[in-house]
């Protein structure tokens, strides 16, 4: 059973999940990922956030081995999604004198998906409840990262920070809890992985929170999700700064789609002239064959994105219209962009590519062009011109 203390009388509780293929039924999580709970003890016991609800037996044998007999004085939600709040009901009936603490928008969901009124204490920005001995709870709301109800608490005394989603990543925890244990560089991808997926669209809500925070003395950052980060805090806190400013690493992502290989070979052949100009990261996606989830990571990280597919029944091929419509979703912006279609009697592509990126905030950097069938040595100058614009725009 892990049970660690992660801080003077700080606990873990989470569990893995090891099995489930997709997380919110949408991204692949070949690693799995790890629910994040936490026990803070002072002369009183509060418990941060919780589990789904399937795993309450395992949650409630990890709580009792941490506490003994004593009581649960409070449960912190700080976010309400069912995979961190799902075991409310029967935490309540195992501690029927438990209060739980949320602010006004946590109150309006657990009544909304439990039913429960009653012992509901809300809190403001800046509330605080003291544990004793030495602990209390300070309280920061962050709404919209990523669900309006979402908030941070704060042990001031121990200087750890609990920040729900914020800070999380995919992947199973293997053993170590705080990231000093154990070699964390896996988690670092699926950090862009989750955030680029999840949490990208609110990178303004992000960037209010992070100032929220700034002026705390954090030693450790305890998300709902992954290692608790304590030598690496600095860095995941500048690598959301940086995701949430849409600022980005000179790299180029192709993400494409083809049918017979006929754009998949103008694909080659835009990165190979990519790599001629002196682009070092260059990050190729087959859309047919890959989940647009590990795309979006990319495109977080990296300056450039081109896109390239053929047309299919008039339409843009659907992988590569996902992307698309994925793209729009986050709010992309601050990238240099290009795009290219290939057809053989409709060429529709790149003008739906064209539709979507007008409500894109990027910077398109080369001409569109359509590859006719199996194409002509015009487009392998096309592929040139358009490789070598790209580049120009990203180092």
């Amino acid at each position: 059973m892990n049970i660690s203390e992660i801080g003077n009388k700080i606990f873990y509780a989470g569990v893995n999940n090891r099995t489930a293929e997709l997380f919110e039924e949408l991204w692949p999580i070949p690693q799995g990922v790890c629910y994040n709970s936490y026990v803070v003890v002072g002369d009183k016991v509060a418990l941060i956030d919780t589990v789904p609800a399937c795993y309450c037996i395992k949650f409630l044998h990890k709580i009792a081995a941490i506490i003994g007999d004593r009581p649960i004085d409070y449960l912190v939600i700080n976010h309400m999604e069912p995979d961190h709040s799902g075991a409310i009901q029967i935490i309540r009936q195992q501690y029927p004198g438990i209060k739980i603490v949320g602010n006004n928008k946590t109150a309006e969901m657990i009544a909304g998906y439990y039913g429960i009124t009653d012992n509901v204490l809300t809190i403001k920005e800046g509330d605080t409840i003291d544990l004793g001995a030495g602990k209390s709870l300070r309280f920061i709301i962050t709404p919209m990262v990523h669900w309006p109800e979402t908030m941070m608490t704060y042990v001031e005394s121990d200087r750890f920070l609990f920040t729900g989603d914020a800070f999380g990543c995919f992947g199973a925890l293997n053993g170590g809890v705080v990231d000093e244990e154990m070699n964390t560089d896996m988690y670092i991808p699926e950090m862009y992985r989750y955030y680029s997926n999840i949490v990208a669209k609110y990178g303004a809500m992000v960037q209010n929170a992070l100032k929220k925070t700034a002026p705390l003395a954090i030693d450790y950052i305890c998300p709902t999700h992954g290692p608790v980060w304590h030598e690496r805090a600095a860095e995941v806190v500048e690598i959301y700064d940086r995701m949430s400013r849409f600022e980005a690493e000179p790299g180029v992502v192709i993400a494409y789609g083809s049918m017979y290989g006929n754009t998949e070979e103008r694909v080659e052949a835009v990165a190979a002239e990519l790599i001629k100009a002196g682009v070092k990261n260059v990050k190729i996606y087959n859309l047919s064959h890959t989940s647009y989830s590990y795309v979006l990571a990319d495109v977080m990280r990296y300056k450039g994105l081109i896109v390239a597919g053929p047309t299919y029944s008039n339409e843009l091929f659907p992988p590569v219209a996902a992307l698309m419509k994925a793209l729009r979703l986050r709010d992309i912006r601050n990238r240099a962009f290009a795009y290219f279609g290939s057809f053989t009697w409709a060429p529709a592509v790149t003008k739906r590519i064209e539709a979507e990126v007008e409500h894109l905030k990027v910077d398109v950097v080369a001409a569109p062009f359509n590859m006719k069938q199996a194409g002509d040595d015009l487009i392998e100058e096309s592929c040139r011109i358009l490789a070598h614009s790209m580049a120009a725009a990203v180092l």
